[in-house]
């Protein structure tokens, strides 16, 4: 159902409000750029310090901008299950394709917890869920074997998979075969996990470079491999400079460097540190986006 290059959008804003304008052009370029799919209100999108009716108007517009051009998967994952429910229900009123659900964070649930929550959101909302496993973020890890009980489950259709441990990728589709599409969650693993049997990424990159993104996605879909591993390295530069800093004060520094958005975060995320600044700044002329 979701494969391909699928950006993990940045939320521009604008003196500290929602930037709608700036927002539909980035999904107007990432249409004509060949990008698969979008996820608003995602971590890079900042779905942490969006309220609730600015989370909502984010997932609305992008429903709208695009209207069924590619999917929208919204972000609509909490550490409350109740809360999840909630917010889920509304992306589907709106028209979601899809929802992203974050592993559960900070109360850090035992396994069988992990599996209720999900099962329940996916019992009281019929909408296609993507299971989103960051261990780094949320400090839990879904299991393998508990993505595999989660599989089972008829509106379970996908995990973003961000461990960057190709043996737990290996067993989550040994385990689960055909009963969920693996997602690469790491920029630096899409082709690793891409070539065990994934069918695409949610990326960071991608906001900056789509189109090599999505060409890489669809050469090793079709099994190119060769065509795919030359896009795997040009891009890895730009994979590793993401993360220089919290994923999205890389990425937004360099849409706006690139003129696309304007440089403005929510605190507690400010702005990069002057070197890290720079370092990327040289990744991106080497690159000729800047």
């Amino acid at each position: 159902m979701f494969k391909g290059s699928m950006v993990a959008i940045v939320t521009p804003f604008k003196n500290g409000k929602f930037d709608e304008q700036a927002f539909g052009k980035l999904i107007e370029w990432h249409i004509a750029e060949g990008t698969h799919g979008i996820i608003p209100c995602g971590t890079t999108g900042e779905s942490a310090t969006l309220e609730y009716d600015e989370h909502y108007k984010v997932i609305e517009c992008a429903i709208k901008i695009i209207n069924k051009r590619i999917p929208v998967i919204a972000g609509t994952g909490a550490n409350s299950t109740s809360e999840t429910i909630e917010m889920t229900k509304k992306a589907k009123a709106l028209g979601a394709d899809g929802a992203l659900l974050v592993c559960p964070y900070y109360n850090k649930p035992s396994q069988e917890g992990v599996f209720r929550h999900y099962k329940t959101v996916a019992e009281a909302v019929d909408i296609p869920i993507v299971l989103y496993n960051v261990p780094g973020r949320t400090a839990l890890n879904i299991l393998p074997s508990t993505v595999a009980r989660l599989s089972e489950i008829k509106n379970i259709v996908a995990i973003k998979e961000a461990t960057g441990d190709m043996k737990q990728a290996t067993e989550i589709i040994r385990l689960c075969g055909d009963n969920i599409t693996l997602l690469s969650g790491d920029d630096f693993t899409t082709f690793t996990m891409m070539a065990l049997g994934g069918k695409g990424a949610i990326s960071v990159s991608a906001n900056v470079m789509p189109k090599a993104n999505s060409q890489m996605c669809e050469f090793l879909l079709q099994g190119k491999y060769d065509e795919a591993r030359k896009l795997h390295f040009l891009l890895d530069p730009l994979n590793v400079s993401m993360f220089i800093e919290t994923n999205p004060i890389p990425v937004k520094t360099a849409l706006s460097l690139m003129g696309r958005i304007n440089e403005e975060f929510r605190l507690p995320l400010c702005e990069m540190a002057s070197a890290n600044k720079q370092k990327l700044r040289d990744v991106l002329a080497k690159l000729g986006l800047i």
